[in-house]
């Protein structure tokens, strides 16, 4: 038989709203009153109806993360799960449930829409990939709390953010080279199509210039993480003349291919060439040489990210906030000249 709360009422002897306070987290009950309904609520195994409660006070304790998957990869991804793990570690702290969703399209309407429209979570996170002016607009109109991960293309001033300082990691980077004797740096990205590598290719001219380096335009390559093409042109730039003489990866799997080449081609790391990741991946610090990795703290990233978007959900912050987080050099043999 299901216990009620005027079961539990009826046991202490008090009124079923007093009940209804302590179970709803009331403090305006006496502390002496609040211990007896608890203890009654355990003797009598009495569990409230979170359904019913949420319905009564229009909240659904409930947090919407929204993700852009095209393919199975991101899930596996060792930074998306980080951050993921983060926010969920924030939310169910603070007594919510966490949905993860695609934003993909359903008869019209997106998964974003839906979720604000029919009031389903009570906000959201989404990421930069998302942002349009329209789904701003929309959510704006309809005073909805969210917040967006990564710094995004547009409407960046009139939204709240939260993303890694990816131009001081480069010139981080750039700086150690130089301290280290290094003067003709190249720069190896997937590809420039983000924000983040944006900025970070910002913060690496940035440094060159702060350093009275020259920026050579052959240095700076995109390579989609094919081998076969980095290869080719890590081959040019070795061969030429006017050859780079330490390299920073944007990723470690672009790391791991030039120092491959470098070994290949019998060219020493770090005595002839430096070399630095970007993203301390778990691999990095086992590779031969181990490698100096710009730390990227995606697991601080989520952790903001969500406890930001609860303050706007309790609307202790109703403006726009734009964080960004910290970056650090974990220094390791393959940039530190003897």
């Amino acid at each position: 038989m299901t216990v009620t709360i005027k079961d539990i009422a009826k046991k202490v002897g008090v009124s079923p709203s007093t009940v209804s306070r302590v179970a709803n987290g009331s403090t305006a009950i006496s502390e002496e009153t609040r211990q007896k309904i608890l203890e009654a609520m355990e003797e009598m195994k009495y569990h409230p109806n979170s359904l019913a409660r949420n319905f009564a006070n229009g909240s659904t304790n409930t947090i919407g993360l929204v993700i852009d998957a095209e393919e199975e990869g991101t899930f596996s991804n060792a930074f998306f799960n980080r951050s993921v793990f983060a926010i969920e570690a924030v939310v169910q702290a603070n007594g919510y449930n966490l949905l993860i969703t695609n934003n993909r399209e359903n008869k019209n309407r997106t998964a974003v829409k839906s979720l604000v429209l029919e009031h389903k979570v009570d906000g959201i996170i989404l990421p930069s990939s998302s942002v349009t002016s329209k789904l701003i607009n929309l959510l704006i109109e309809e005073d909805f709390p969210f917040l967006v991960l990564g710094e995004p293309e547009i409407e960046k001033d009139r939204i709240s953010w939260v993303d890694i300082n990816n131009k001081a990691g480069s010139e981080l980077a750039v700086k150690h080279l130089v301290d280290m004797g290094f003067k003709k740096i190249s720069f190896l990205f997937e590809n420039l199509d983000t924000v983040f590598a944006k900025n970070r290719l910002d913060g690496f001219l940035e440094a060159l210039k702060k350093e009275s380096l020259p920026c050579m335009e052959e240095f700076i390559k995109t390579c989609n993480e094919n081998a076969g093409d980095l290869e080719v042109q890590l081959d040019k730039m070795i061969s030429g003349q006017n050859k780079p003489d330490a390299f920073i990866c944007s990723n470690n799997l672009i790391a791991f291919q030039v120092l491959k080449f470098l070994k290949g081609r019998k060219i020493s790391v770090p005595e002839e060439v430096g070399l630095i990741t970007f993203d301390n991946y778990p691999f990095a610090e086992y590779m031969e040489p181990p490698l100096t990795a710009v730390d990227v703290d995606t697991y601080t990233l989520g952790e903001q990210a969500a406890a930001n978007l609860l303050n706007k959900i309790k609307r202790t912050d109703s403006g726009n906030r734009q964080t960004v987080i910290s970056t650090r050099l974990i220094l390791r043999q393959s940039s530190q000249r003897r």
